[in-house]
Formats: C-alpha cells, sequence, structure tokens
C-alpha cells in the first residue's frame, strides 16, 4: 500500500505578499467598521435605501415562483455555508495529506473563526430580518451580516489564495477567479431576492470576510516567515 508523498511545504511568499495582505486588510477594515455602526445606530438614509431595495425586489420574487425556486436550489445546496466549509474541509485533508499539516490547521482555523465572528456580530448588533406578509422564504436569527455571504467570501477567497500558492496560473486561476466572482456576488442576490436580507447585510458579508481573510494571509506569512528563521538560526553552526 503506498503512502501520501512527502512533500515540501507552499514556496515562500514574495517579500511583498505579507505587507500587500496586511494593508488591504486595513483599507476593508474602514468600510466595515463604518458599515457596522451606521446599522447599529439605525442610520435613516441607509435604512431607506435598504428598505427600497429590498421592496422591489421581493415584488419580483412574487411575481417569479420559478425564479425563486432557482434562487432557493442555488442558496440552499450550491451556495449554503455548510457546502462552503465542506470545500474548505477537503482542502484541509489534501493539505494535510500532502504534508503541509501548518497550512492545513491554518485554513481550518480561519474558517471556523470566521463563522465564530459573524455569528458574534449578528448577536451584538441583533437586526431583524425584512418582514413580509408573502414571504418567499424564511431564515432564522439575525440578519446582519449575512452569513451565506461571509462564508462564501472567505471559502471561495481562501481557495484562490491556496491555488496562487501552489502555482496555479493561465486558463485553471481565470476559470477559477470566474467561479469564485460568481459565488461570492451569486449568493447575495439569492439572500437578496429570497428576502431574508437586507442589501447591507450581504455588503458586510463581502466586506467582513474579506477582511478576515487578508488579515490571516498576512499572519500566515509572518508565522511562516518567523518559523524559516528560527530553524535557520538553529541549523547554524555554533
Amino acid at each position: 500500500m503506498s503512502s501520501p508523498r512527502a512533500t515540501s511545504p507552499a514556496p515562500p511568499a514574495h517579500p511583498a505578499e505579507p505587507g500587500r495582505a496586511a494593508r488591504t486588510s486595513l483599507i476593508l477594515a474602514v468600510p466595515s467598521a463604518v458599515l457596522l455602526l451606521l446599522v447599529a445606530v439605525s442610520w435613516s438614509p441607509l435604512i431607506s435605501f435598504d428598505r427600497e431595495v429590498a421592496d422591489w425586489l421581493h415584488r419580483s420574487a412574487v411575481d417569479s415562483p420559478g425564479a425563486v425556486r432557482v434562487n432557493r436550489i442555488l442558496t440552499d445546496w450550491l451556495w449554503d455555508p455548510w457546502t462552503m466549509r465542506a470545500l474548505i474541509a477537503a482542502a484541509c485533508v489534501v493539505l494535510w495529506w500532502r504534508g503541509e499539516r501548518l497550512l492545513a490547521v491554518w485554513v481550518a482555523a480561519v474558517s471556523a473563526t470566521s463563522s465564530a465572528l459573524q455569528q458574534l456580530v449578528k448577536w451584538s448588533v441583533g437586526r431583524e430580518r425584512p418582514q413580509w406578509t408573502d414571504p418567499v422564504d424564511s431564515a432564522h436569527f439575525a440578519a446582519f451580516p449575512s452569513g451565506h455571504a461571509l462564508q462564501a467570501t472567505v471559502t471561495c477567497a481562501l481557495l484562490l489564495w491556496l491555488l496562487r500558492l501552489h502555482g496555479v496560473t493561465g486558463r485553471w486561476w481565470r476559470w477559477s477567479v470566474a467561479a469564485a466572482v460568481i459565488s461570492v456576488a451569486g449568493v447575495g442576490v439569492t439572500r437578496l431576492y429570497l428576502g431574508v436580507h437586507w442589501p447591507t447585510d450581504v455588503l458586510a458579508g463581502w466586506l467582513m470576510g474579506s477582511c478576515w481573510v487578508m488579515a490571516s494571509i498576512a499572519v500566515y506569512h509572518r508565522v511562516l516567515r518567523a518559523r524559516r528563521r528560527r530553524r535557520s538560526d538553529g541549523a547554524a553552526p555554533a
């Protein structure tokens, strides 16, 4: 019986990559924090915008039962948070089998903590979901941020990062980016169309998820660099 291949860890990042990821995380943190504050204080212009968009989409959904069925299949199966977590779990199994133990644990931890983060924010803000006399779908717990949007963003961003770490380029990279963009945008559209989220819930999921992944990438590369430095120092002759 053959044993798993002994492979070396992913190639080191470009020296600028940790800094770029950290800067991107900080940039994304600003609109995330502003949006969180505006929703928490129920800023009238934002609430009015949410209501207008939600009302318009709900009228369309009520008149289009076929489109509702398609959106429910997409949101409940293809882009469900548990589907996203299953993809991460599969990626972690592959990484572990390849001998990239730190990376596998890191990816799993980022995914798990992102779920905990969105639940904490939901509980803290306590925003109610849209209420309809003729709902086309239902969802539970608080609305802000959208868990579907956040989990899809985190999952797709992590998977793209792993592909880039392992040198995927060309046509496969372009197809992967396209699939990620369609998934992240699509899950947000389905949640809005089904009337279970406000537009700013979805926007917050996108922003917070992206911010979390960028921060985790920056920290990972710094940890990896520190580990390699310690090994190098330990291997140096006395």
